[in-house]
C-alpha cells in the first residue's frame, strides 16, 4: 500500500494516507474539521489510545448467492479500494481486529437484503471496524448496514462495484442518544456500474459520515440520497466527496434534512470535482433543510470543481429555512388543525426520499420514526 498520496484530490481533501501519524491532531480551523465538535468526540481523533469499546457486528443470514465472512486486518482485500483522508478514518483503519467481507459473486442477482446489524453495548472506550462490499462484475445486490445502541465508534465502509454491477446500500444510523460515530463510505464503480446509497440518520450525538465515490472506469452511475433529522443538542454530519476521473460518468446527490430543539446542528458538505479527463460528466447535487424550531443551526456548503468544459451538466443547490406558510395556510383552510397540518407538510418533505428506498420493510420503519420524532 502505498504510504502517502500528496497529489490534492480536491480542496477538502488533499492528503491521503494509511498511517494516521501522517494526519496532524486537527484542532478545528481545518476546512474539514471546523463544524465538527472536536471536544464531543471522546479522543478519537486524538493521539492518546483508547480503552478497548465494545461494539457487535452480526451479519445474519445472507441473500441467496451472497457469501460473508469474518477476516483479519492483513487480508489484502481490505484497503484495495480506498485511502483514509482524515485522521480518524486512518485511525479506524490502523485499528480495527477483524473485518467483514460481504462478496457477491459475478452474475449472482438478488433483490433480498443482507443485512449487517452493528451495535454498541456502551460509551466507554472506542470501538473500530471495517467491511468490504464486493459486488463482482454483472451482479446485482441489496445491502442494509444498521446502526443502534451506545457507542464510541469508527470505521470504514468499502464498496466495491464491478463492471456492469449495481448495489443497493441503505445505511441506517439509529444510535442511542448518547452514542459517538466516525464513518467513511467509499465506493469504487467500475465500466457501466450502478451504485445508490442511501443514509439514514435520525439517532446518536455526534454522527459524522464521508460517503465518497470514484469512477475507475466510463460508464458509471452513482446515487447519493440522504434524510436526516435532528433533535437538540445532536450534531449530524455529512460530509459527501465524488470524484469523476472518467468519462461519461453520471451523479445524484440529493440530502434533506430537518432540525428542532437547542442547540441541533446538521452539517452537509457536497464536494465534487470533475477532472480535465472527465468529459462527457453530468452531475448535480442539492441539499435542503427544514428549520423547525429557534435555537438550531445547519450548515450546508457545495463545492463544484470544473478542470474540463466538456461536460452535459454540473450544478448544485443549498436551501434552509422554515415551513412555507403558503403550505400550512393551504390545509389549514380546509379545516385541517394546525399540528396536524406542520405533520402533512413535514411527511411530504421526506416522502419522495423515502420512497425510493428500494428495501419495503424499511420505508416503514424510516416514516415511523419521522413520526416519532414530531410528537
Amino acid at each position: 500500500m502505498p504510504a502517502v498520496e500528496t497529489a490534492a484530490v480536491s480542496r477538502l481533501h488533499e492528503r491521503q494516507s494509511y498511517d494516521p501519524a501522517d494526519f496532524p491532531v486537527p484542532a478545528g480551523r481545518e476546512e474539514d474539521w471546523r463544524f465538527t465538535p472536536l471536544r464531543r468526540l471522546r479522543k478519537l481523533h486524538a493521539d492518546e489510545p483508547l480503552g478497548d469499546g465494545k461494539v457487535s457486528v452480526d451479519v445474519g443470514d445472507a441473500a441467496p448467492g451472497v457469501t460473508i465472512e469474518r477476516t483479519e486486518h492483513g487480508d489484502s482485500r481490505l484497503g484495495s479500494a480506498y485511502v483514509p483522508a482524515d485522521r480518524v478514518s486512518a485511525r479506524a483503519f490502523a485499528s480495527f481486529a477483524e473485518a467483514t467481507v460481504v462478496t457477491v459473486p459475478a452474475g449472482t442477482e438478488t433483490t433480498e437484503p443482507t443485512w449487517i446489524a452493528v451495535r454498541g453495548e456502551g460509551i466507554d472506550g472506542a470501538a473500530f471496524g471495517h467491511t468490504l462490499i464486493d459486488v463482482r462484475p454483472n451482479a446485482r445486490a441489496v445491502v442494509v448496514l444498521e446502526h443502534t445502541g451506545s457507542a464510541t465508534y469508527a470505521d470504514n465502509v468499502e464498496f466495491v462495484i464491478g463492471e456492469g454491477a449495481a448495489l443497493t446500500v441503505v445505511s441506517l444510523q439509529t444510535w442511542a442518544d448518547d452514542a459517538v460515530h466516525l464513518s467513511h463510505h467509499h465506493a469504487q464503480i467500475g465500466k457501466d456500474a450502478r451504485l445508490t446509497h442511501t443514509a439514514v440518520t435520525l439517532g446518536g450525538s455526534v454522527v459524522r459520515l464521508a460517503p465518497s465515490v470514484r469512477y475507475a472506469a466510463p460508464g458509471g452511475d452513482a446515487e447519493l440520497r440522504g434524510l436526516y433529522f435532528a433533535d437538540a443538542g445532536q450534531h449530524l454530519e455529512h460530509r459527501l466527496f465524488v470524484d469523476h476521473a472518467e468519462r461519461n460518468c453520471r451523479s445524484r446527490v440529493t440530502y434533506r434534512g430537518a432540525l428542532q430543539g437547542e442547540n441541533a446542528h446538521a452539517v452537509w458538505i457536497g464536494d465534487v470535482i470533475i477532472r480535465a479527463e472527465a468529459n462527457g460528466t453530468d452531475t448535480y447535487e442539492y441539499n435542503r433543510n427544514l428549520v423547525l424550531t429557534d435555537g438550531t443551526r445547519v450548515d450546508s456548503v457545495p463545492n463544484l470543481e470544473i478542470l474540463t468544459g466538456e461536460v452535459v451538466g454540473a450544478g448544485h443547490a443549498s436551501a434552509s429555512g422554515r415551513l412555507e406558510d403558503q403550505h400550512l395556510f393551504y390545509l389549514m383552510a380546509r379545516g385541517i388543525p394546525f399540528e396536524d397540518a406542520r405533520k402533512l407538510v413535514i411527511r411530504g418533505f421526506f416522502g419522495q426520499l423515502i420512497g425510493q428506498i428500494d428495501v419495503p420493510e424499511l420505508r416503514d420503519r424510516i416514516t415511523a420514526a419521522v413520526e416519532a420524532e414530531l410528537t
